[in-house]
């Protein structure tokens, strides 16, 4: 049976008397010098249903007022702000936490069932010293990989912001600048993050903030393990002019012995080989996305091993590290490739017609205007082409009008004098 407000002596002694809240930076703001109210017993958690102290406070000019919404043997069960119920050691919902800890508390619905557990909780919190979580996420592992990845550094002032102004929307509101509410345009309604629930928040079903942050997680850049295991080299870029052997040495050889260390200067890079494997595996779960030395972020990969390096062909377009490069645009095609030469094709330099023979031609040249043509027998004579070189070309005032030899010759140029027969 839940306790309500109204039965006042009902089970009184379970009743929550606080004398500061549970809150997380971010909803304790950003002003040092705050104030609070304290109702005792002024209100049910809304979880396990019994009245608690309520705080009610502002975290900083032009924020809205909050409020605790669970009493404190709630937020220590699941270690989460009374308000906004996300957790206080990474600042995530509390579905993300459980997955990324991989843990899975059960914690009951039902009244009977829940005011048992939540007793045999204040319990357990009783024996503790306050410091750590209690239940199954006091036994779970300190940290993760992927928590630390999605954690906040920093506190999210924004999310104290005051309320959408519904007067405004519908464009009825009049107090102008002076409204306590936001006159912002209000998300899409059909936005998954327009419908979230408190209790869904802290059993950890049906987020929707945590299903977002799930998706951005499986999205995140990850160091797969060759299968092969002769692999133990490790490829280190980035290190540009100021990092030197010694430093990378200082870093790398904490997770075990390193038997060479290569540095290619003109690509910036370096090659760090480990005697085992199980070092080599140990550095590259340890310095993925997390290697930082004198201020600069280095990529670390997985290096290949010399027989697959000497199997793959070059690929057009694939780096050396095997990444896709994007085509260039603006860039000209390839060229196509020259036409194969035929060898039983004779080499025509000339271009001389096909039925003409090579090795004898009569080259006959037309007398110049206004002279007769010259009777038979005082023609000129035959050339062998293989004896001899062609013949020179006759002088400019004895061709023929009508032949073309230049193209500032040409009649229908401009600027051409045509020659006129009979003068």
């Amino acid at each position: 049976m839940a306790t309500s407000l109204g039965a006042n002596t009902y089970n009184r002694q379970n009743w929550e008397d606080a004398d500061f809240p549970i809150l997380c930076q971010t909803c304790l703001g950003e002003n040092p010098y705050i104030r609070m109210t304290k109702e005792k017993y002024g209100k049910e958690c809304k979880i396990c249903a019994r009245p608690f102290t309520v705080f009610r406070w502002c975290p900083g000019t032009r924020m809205r007022f909050k409020k605790t919404e669970v009493c404190q043997t709630c937020s220590k069960m699941k270690n989460v702000c009374q308000t906004c119920l996300l957790d206080l050691e990474y600042g995530l919902p509390i579905q993300v936490r459980d997955t990324g800890l991989d843990i899975k508390d059960d914690v009951p619905k039902s009244d009977v069932n829940k005011e048992y557990y939540t007793q045999n909780m204040e319990r357990e919190i009783g024996n503790s010293d306050g410091t750590r979580p209690v239940g199954i996420l006091g036994k779970a592992p300190s940290s993760s990989e992927m928590l630390l990845k999605l954690a906040r550094t920093t506190p999210y002032y924004k999310r104290n912001r005051p309320h959408i102004c519904s007067f405004w929307v519908k464009g009825e509101c009049k107090r102008g600048e002076e409204c306590p509410y936001r006159h912002e345009k209000p998300t899409d309604p059909d936005d998954p993050l327009a419908d979230q629930n408190i209790k869904d928040r802290y059993y950890g079903i049906n987020d929707p903030v945590a299903d977002k942050l799930l998706k951005r997680a499986s999205t995140m850049p990850r160091l797969d393990t060759p299968e092969d295991k002769t692999i133990t080299t490790l490829y280190v870029g980035g290190l540009g002019d100021t990092i030197s052997d010694a430093e990378l040495r200082n870093h790398f050889y904490q997770f075990g012995e390193i038997r060479t260390t290569t540095i290619v200067q003109r690509q910036q890079c370096a090659f760090i080989q480990f005697a085992t494997r199980q070092a080599a595996e140990l550095a590259a779960e340890k310095s993925f996305n997390k290697l930082i030395i004198n201020g600069r972020r280095l990529t670390v990969k997985w290096g290949r091993s010399q027989a697959a390096r000497g199997k793959e062909a070059i690929k057009d377009g694939v780096s050396e590290m095997g990444t896709r490069l994007d085509p260039v645009p603006g860039l000209p095609g390839a060229l196509p490739p020259p036409p194969a030469l035929e060898e039983d094709t004779p080499a025509n330099y000339f271009n001389l017609e096909a039925g003409t023979s090579p090795n004898v031609m009569n080259i006959s040249l037309p007398p110049p205007p206004g002279i007769n043509p010259l009777p038979p027998g005082f023609g000129p004579p035959m050339f062998h082409m293989g004896s001899m070189g062609p013949p020179p070309p006759p002088p400019m005032g004895m061709r023929p009008p009508g032949h073309i030899h230049y193209p500032s010759q040409d009649p229908q140029r401009m600027g051409a004098h045509a020659a006129r027969h009979g003068d």
